[in-house]
């Protein structure tokens, strides 16, 4: 039963107990990525590692800090610091042929603000998701969502800002934050616009769809790639994305190759928003919970038709209230899911620290 690991202390305090904690996990998800790289891309472990040190430049750069937490995680875990770095970059080594599926939404209703969403993925992956609630000393409180020994994927923080994930199909990969370093950056951000730099300024290796919105009604979808990020704005207080890129400043500078149930899935994820439910947390996990158009359904379960590498189902699906700093998780098909799964953080006070 997936539970709550709470991280406190220096960055490399929080890096040793998720290692400790989740050494097992851990384990696990580089046998699966070593199995994905030789599937999708011909690498063996050695090699993807020796491809993830072309990254390093632009962490130093950008986000110096998150090393002493990859350190902590690794010494945890008893590996080595780049078998935690290879783990982090596992998109940019491998997604540019290998993507997973993810349906997600951000709603701004009678004064509140929801971000959802759907990760699918392997389902080798299932058993290796975790939950942290990290209370570093240098950043606001946070809760990510995400695989065992990766620094961060989907959440929110106490300044009430959160941020979904959807993957993108692309051969393009630049010197940017490799993303899942960009999400934890995000996540240690204090409000909306500190959150729009990272994507503007430090930028994003390879391509991808950040869904970030605030308390305060705030939301966009970044279609983050090495340059500038193509910006969706709410239409009707919403924003939908699946995976394939749509926004005119992304698609004139990158090519991607989605498969057909992304357009599929956003089609019926704007059906369901016409008119949009009275929101709540159930009533968005039953959203997420459509099957219509199966197997290419917003919950997308295995589909035994493709190859047992390209098959992707839905591991979690995830509700986060803003206002509220409550992030509620469904492991597994949230069709099925018999326990939902609820944590929140103590809103920041105003001038609590967080990433500039």
């Amino acid at each position: 039963m997936l539970d709550v690991t709470h991280l406190y202390g220096s960055r490399h305090a929080i890096g040793l107990a998720h290692g400790q904690r989740h050494a097992e996990q851990i384990q696990r998800s580089i046998a699966v990525y070593d199995r994905l790289f030789q599937d999708f891309v011909g690498l063996d472990w050695a090699a993807a590692r020796q491809v993830a040190q072309r990254f390093l430049p632009a962490i130093e750069r950008g986000f110096p800090a998150i090393l002493e937490e990859l350190a902590g995680i690794a010494e945890g875990a008893g590996l080595s610091r780049d078998d935690i770095l290879t783990l982090n970059c596992r998109s940019e080594i491998s997604l540019t042929q290998a993507s997973g599926g993810c349906s997600a939404f951000s709603l701004y209703q009678q004064g509140r603000q929801w971000l959802a969403q759907n990760w699918d993925w392997r389902a080798d992956q299932l058993d290796n998701v975790v939950i942290l609630r990290i209370e570093g000393d240098d950043a606001p409180p946070l809760v990510s969502v995400g695989e065992a020994g990766m620094v961060a994927k989907i959440g929110l923080n106490a300044c009430g800002l959160g941020v979904c994930l959807n993957a993108i199909r692309s051969q393009t990969c630049g010197d940017g934050l490799p993303i899942h370093f960009a999400l934890r950056k995000i996540l240690e951000s204090s409000d909306f616009a500190t959150a729009q730099r990272i994507v503007e300024e430090d930028r994003v290796a390879s391509p991808a769809h950040f869904l970030v919105a605030s308390a305060d009604g705030r939301a966009a979808g970044f279609e983050v790639q090495p340059g500038l990020p193509g910006v969706l704005e709410p239409d009707g207080g919403r924003v939908t994305h699946t995976n394939h890129l749509y926004a005119e400043a992304a698609t004139a500078r990158v090519a991607d190759f989605p498969k057909p149930d992304s357009h599929v899935r956003l089609r019926r994820l704007d059906e369901l928003f016409d008119p949009p439910p009275e929101a709540s947390v159930s009533a968005l996990f039953d959203l997420l919970s459509d099957h219509h158009n199966a197997p290419m359904s917003i919950c997308k379960h295995t589909d035994p038709g493709l190859p047992e590498a390209e098959r992707m189902e839905t591991l979690f699906a995830v509700v986060m209230a803003l206002d509220e700093r409550s992030l509620h998780l469904r492991h597994g098909y949230p069709c099925e899911a018999t326990r939902t799964l609820s944590v929140s953080v103590s809103p920041s006070p105003v001038g609590h620290p967080g990433r500039s």
